[in-house]
């Protein structure tokens, strides 16, 4: 167990305080846990890559944790009504999607590698954008700026769906591949 391992861990650690926050509509103390959860992500990274601590624990933990807090967010905020449900289920199902496709090329022994590309890159920027605004919206600008949230989760719902297909593509590649 290494620092960024125990990063990892702490960010899984706060989902349940964030989920708490949310449903307790304590906006701008899940929208703190949110940030702090994200620095600790790209700590961990960071520490990992520069004193050469990368373990195959964070290499499957990372990820795991990313998408935990992410499903999380998206599934109480559109509970919440703050999000438009058909987001997170779009969302939801390319996480799926992927998840069974890993689960698909390694019980076929085409030992698949956990490789982000860039358009799960902006994926993921814009699905955190996405929580931020909505959390921003309902505690600090009160919705001064609500002509940009449906830009934002617009372009969210593009790139996820665009990125979910790509990654359908890379693990077609895979299956075929003799």
């Amino acid at each position: 167990m290494n620092l960024p391992n125990i990063l990892t861990l702490v960010r899984i650690l706060l989902i349940p305080l964030f989920i708490i926050l949310l449903i307790s509509k304590s906006f701008q103390g899940a929208l703190i846990i949110f940030i702090i959860a994200g620095i600790t992500d790209a700590l961990d990274g960071f520490i990992a890559r520069i004193w050469h601590q990368h373990t195959d624990l964070g290499s499957y933990l990372d990820p795991i944790a990313d998408k935990l807090l992410l499903a999380s967010a998206f599934v109480t905020l559109a509970i919440l009504r703050i999000i438009p449900s058909w987001l997170t289920v779009i969302v939801m199902s390319r996480d799926i999607f992927i998840a069974l496709g890993f689960w698909v090329l390694t019980m076929m022994d085409r030992k698949p590698t956990i490789k982000p590309r860039y358009t799960g890159k902006i994926t993921t920027v814009l699905q955190i954008l996405t929580v931020i605004w909505a959390l921003l919206s309902v505690s600090v600008l009160h919705w001064r700026f609500e002509f940009l949230f449906p830009i934002i989760i617009k372009l969210a719902a593009f790139f996820t769906i665009l990125s979910g297909v790509h990654y359908g593509y890379i693990g077609n590649k895979l299956l075929t591949e003799k």
